[in-house]
Parts: structure tokens; sequence; C-alpha cells
């Protein structure tokens, strides 16, 4: 068949409806967790964004003869953890090697288990129920 999906996108013989959108749950679910990864790469290089911009207002407080601010911001904001113990690249570690890893193992141990490591079945089929055969645009295959 050559006007349908690939052979990894062909759901395996038996496999259930609610399977399939079981997993195309699961798939999406670890798609917003992604999301969440990059805000939080986000939030990481931001805050250090952030930060590096502290030094430049030290420097002006200074010039302008503002030492108390500039002291204070000197001692308690540069470098100081985002949370108890830890700067973003810790969080952002803790994050990738404990929630993202299981779930991204859990996700892909479904896959394996149910659907022969398929990925997308229910976008594959999503595809082939709104596609228009035959219409330029709308090739089942690149």
């Amino acid at each position: 068949m050559t006007d349908g999906p690939d052979a990894a996108h062909q759901r395996p013989e038996g496999l259930s409806d609610i399977t399939v959108e079981a997993l195309g749950k699961l798939s999406e679910a670890l798609e917003v967790v992604e999301r969440i990864r990059g805000h939080l790469y986000s939030l990481h290089q931001l805050t250090g964004e952030a930060d590096f911009k502290l030094d430049e207002a030290v420097s002006l407080f200074m010039q302008a003869g503002e030492t108390k601010v500039a002291e204070r911001i000197e001692q308690e904001l540069i470098g100081r953890n985002v949370l108890a113990g830890r700067w973003t690249f810790q969080v952002v570690e803790e994050y990738d090697d404990g929630y993202y890893a299981e779930f991204k193992t859990i996700e892909k141990d479904a896959r394996d288990e149910l659907a022969e490591g398929k990925r997308h079945l229910y976008e594959a089929e999503l595809k082939e129920r709104r596609r228009t055969r035959g219409r330029p645009g709308h090739e089942a295959r690149p």
C-alpha cells in the first residue's frame, strides 16, 4: 500500500482502538512534558542572563555613588540559589534525571510492549481519516 502510512506507522495486528488511543494520550502527555522541559531550560538561561545583568547594575550604582544598593545586590542577589541549595542547572538536572527520564522510559516501554515500538499510531490514523486522497498537499508520505 503506497497511499497510506508507512510500515512504521501502521497498527500492529490485534492492537485495539482503545489501546491506540491510550498510547496517543501517553504520547501527547510526553509532548507536554517536553514543553515543560523547554520552559525549564528557558528558566535556566533567563536566570543566568538576569544574574549577569545585575553585574552591570552594580557597576552603574557604584559609578553613581550608590554603594549601599550596589553592595546589597552583590551580597543578596548575585549568585543566589533560586531554590533551596540549587541554581537552575541543578533544577534542570534533577528534572532531567528524575521525572523526565522516568516519563520517557515508561512511554517507550508502553510502545515497545504494546505496539512493536511504533510511534504516533493515533496521529497516523487520524491523518488517514482527515486527508483527502489524491489531492496535492494531502499525500500519505513524503
